[in-house]
C-alpha cells in the first residue's frame, strides 16, 4: 500500500492497529452473538457460545496469533500501550454484553458482578486461546471449555418467580 493511500486511510500508524483490533473484536463479538440464543438449559447455551468462538479459534489460528503480536507490539513500542488496554478492554465490555444478553434472555442473575466475571471469562479465553495456539491440543481446550461452562452455570440464579402451588398464603 503507497504511504499516500495509508494517510488516506489512517492518521496514524496508532489509528491503523486501533481498527484491526477493534474490527477483529467485533467479528468475534458477531460470531459468538449469533451462536447465544437461548438453548433448553444456561449450561447449553453457555457452552453454544464458547464453541462458536472455539470454532473460530480452529479455522483462523493466524487470526488469532495476530491479536496476540498486536499485543505485543503495542506494549513494546513507546506511546501504543493504550492500543493494548483498549484490546483488553474491548474484552471484557464484549463479555460483559454477552453475559447481560444471556441473563436477561434466560432470566437469570449472577452470584457475582458482571465485569468479574467478565474478567474472568476474557482472562480465561485469552490463555486458553494461547495454550492452544502454542500445544494446538484441541481435546484439553474442549474440556477446559466443559469446565468453565459448568462453573459459569454455577455462578448462576434463577431470577423468575417461583409457579404459584394454588395454595393461599398464610
Amino acid at each position: 500500500m503507497s504511504l499516500s493511500v495509508f494517510h488516506y486511510c489512517f492518521d496514524s500508524k496508532q489509528a491503523l492497529l486501533e481498527s484491526v483490533i477493534e474490527t477483529i473484536t467485533e467479528h468475534y463479538l458477531t460470531v459468538v452473538k449469533a451462536a447465544i440464543l437461548p438453548r433448553t438449559t444456561l449450561r447449553e447455551t453457555v457452552r453454544a457460545g464458547f464453541q462458536a468462538y472455539w470454532d473460530h479459534v480452529r479455522n483462523h489460528p493466524a487470526e488469532h496469533m495476530l491479536t496476540y503480536e498486536l499485543t505485543q507490539y503495542a506494549l513494546r513500542e513507546p506511546g501504543f500501550e493504550h492500543l493494548a488496554r483498549r484490546q483488553h478492554e474491548l474484552y471484557c465490555a464484549t463479555y460483559a454484553e454477552l453475559i447481560e444478553q444471556v441473563c436477561l434472555g434466560m432470566g437469570t442473575g449472577l452470584r457475582v458482578p458482571v465485569p468479574v466475571l467478565a474478567r474472568y471469562l476474557a482472562a480465561m479465553t485469552d490463555g486458553l486461546t494461547l495454550n492452544f495456539l502454542v500445544l494446538g491440543d484441541a481435546a484439553a481446550a474442549a474440556a477446559i471449555l466443559d469446565m468453565v461452562s459448568d462453573h459459569v452455570a454455577g455462578l448462576v440464579h434463577d431470577e423468575r418467580p417461583a409457579p404459584s402451588s394454588g395454595a393461599p398464603l398464610a
